[in-house]
């Protein structure tokens, strides 16, 4: 069998977040080794580097939105990059940057699954619903706003990046491990219907059920697209996030819903996102994320075979 061809693309801004350093989430995703532990598991990696972009210029909101013009330039940047690796047979791996960088990934990867006439599923993996909008967002943040935009939900810049709106239908994305949602976003999010596996529904049922259900109907036809928001793992492992929320998914839940993942055969692109080395211990948790990738390429804890 080919060996499978990754490409690594950085985007180093922290524009639609909360606190700065997200910024340096690329490069604490090197330094933790990420590619060379991809090519121990008999990866092609190509490392295209960083992708330039506007400068965090601090300001505050206007219209409900943070620095609306950089976010927009940066996400499409991320289109244009992801949307080439695909074109070009590979698997992208954005590495963030901040969580808004999600709307130009995924709208690349939506626009691809039309182009090519496959399926898409995402799995996101986060704390948060980022459902928020202009309307009801207490901050202005756009990390908080990604899965309403690629509903169709926000300001054109964004939601209209792919060509097309909405970049992302309710019954393409499964929400887990969310423990977070603001008041305005909670009603949003029930009027959309998303589907959210929180915390509540992971403690009832268990993991293995949440990610049994959030990949059931996945075919050879499947375009499956991770999205990985690093405060998804609870702060006690995973200090270094800006956004830190109690009670996440534990070392082995992470474990199984990245091996899981990789049981499908189907991971076809992913985000890496809000790592924060400013809040991190000794790159502690750029070490666990890079862990976790590769589980999501095959490495198991378990000695099974799969099929």
């Amino acid at each position: 069998m080919k060996p499978r061809s990754i490409t690594l693309i950085g985007a180093p801004t922290d524009v639609g977040a909360a606190d700065r350093g997200a910024s340096m989430g690329p490069e604490a995703l090197r330094v933790a080794g990420l590619r060379e532990a991809l090519m121990a598991r008999g990866l092609i990696v190509e490392d295209r580097g960083n992708l330039v972009g506007p400068i965090n210029p601090m300001q505050p909101p206007e219209d409900g939105y943070r620095h609306l013009p950089e976010v927009s330039a940066w996400n499409r940047q991320v289109f244009d990059a992801v949307g080439a690796a695909l074109d070009d047979g590979r698997l992208p791996i954005l590495l963030g940057g901040d969580h808004c960088l999600a709307v130009g990934s995924i709208a690349a990867v939506s626009a691809h699954c039309r182009r090519v006439g496959k399926k898409l599923r995402v799995i996101w993996l986060d704390a948060h619903a980022d459902f928020n909008t202009s309307e009801i967002t207490p901050s202005g943040n756009t990390h908080g706003m990604p899965v309403a935009c690629l509903f169709g939900i926000g300001p054109a810049a964004l939601v209209n990046i792919a060509g097309f709106a909405p970049a992302l239908q309710r019954d393409q994305i499964h929400q887990i491990g969310i423990r977070s949602v603001d008041p305005g976003e909670r009603q949003l999010v029930h009027e959309q219907e998303v589907s959210i596996f929180d915390m509540r529904y992971v403690d009832e049922h268990g993991m293995r059920k949440v990610m049994h259900e959030a990949l059931a109907g996945l075919d050879a036809h499947t375009h499956l697209h991770v999205s990985f928001d690093v405060d998804f793992l609870d702060p006690e492992i995973a200090p270094g996030v800006g956004t830190t929320v109690p009670g996440g998914p534990n070392f082995r839940e992470a474990q199984l819903v990245m091996e899981m993942i990789a049981d499908t055969g189907l991971l076809a692109s992913l985000d890496v996102v809000e790592l924060n080395p400013a809040f991190d211990d000794h790159n502690r948790t750029a070490l666990l994320a890079v862990d976790l990738i590769e589980s999501l390429f095959g490495k198991s804890t378990l000695m099974r075979s799969r099929t």
